[in-house]
């Protein structure tokens, strides 16, 4: 009789330990950690005597920066790009140091969306989608391909920033104050030889 007792105490036990873990997994808040900014694929591309560069670039806007880009404030987006030939003999050798600088901004007049990329500027229909032309690049005009030598290895490096030195003065005081402006990916390294780069005709 006692050992029945016992028992059923025992199972009452480890049904109410279960109870509570469930209720502990219910209540906890699930928490994601944001992935960091990171550019994850780089394509250099031949093209009619031209270097292009395809790549894409994973990042996320903080809910503060998108609430300063819905009220207009521009946000400015630049990836950085280096190309050297590698020396083992003396320094490497810069072939290539150029950016590229995308302006997002919301016009409240005319409640649209516009990105623009030196003289160019096109709409879009969201924050999104302009910013889907910065984490996709496409066709980036690098240099003529008569500047890189055949059957030599190339070494790159591309990073994307946002760019706060382009704001107005009082939002690069709040930038410089802020973690919020802080997007920034790690360089990426990728190489590349001109007779092993893709062509597109």
């Amino acid at each position: 009789m006692m050992s029945g007792i016992s028992e059923s105490h025992c199972m009452y036990r480890i049904l109410s330990a279960l109870a509570l873990c469930c209720l502990c997994l219910l209540s906890s808040p699930v928490v994601y950690a944001e992935q960091p900014a990171q550019v994850t694929r780089i394509d250099p591309i031949l093209h009619d005597g031209q270097l292009l560069l395809d790549a894409d670039i994973a990042f996320t806007l903080k809910s503060e920066l998108r609430n300063a880009a819905e009220k207009g404030v521009p946000l400015y987006f630049t990836a950085d790009l280096r190309i050297v030939r590698p020396r083992w003999w003396w320094f490497d050798e810069t072939i290539v140091s150029t950016d590229q600088t995308w302006r997002i901004q919301y016009n409240a007049l005319t409640q649209q969306w516009r990105i623009g990329t030196g003289d160019l500027s096109i709409p879009a229909t969201s924050l999104d989608e302009a910013l889907d032309l910065v984490r996709h690049i496409r066709g980036w005009p690098i240099a003529p391909t008569n500047l890189f030598a055949q059957g030599i290895r190339y070494q790159g490096q591309l990073r994307l920033r946002l760019d706060t030195s382009r704001l107005a003065r009082p939002f690069q005081v709040d930038a410089l104050n802020s973690n919020t402006w802080s997007l920034t990916t790690p360089w990426k390294d990728f190489d590349f030889s001109i007779s092993a780069a893709t062509h597109h005709d």
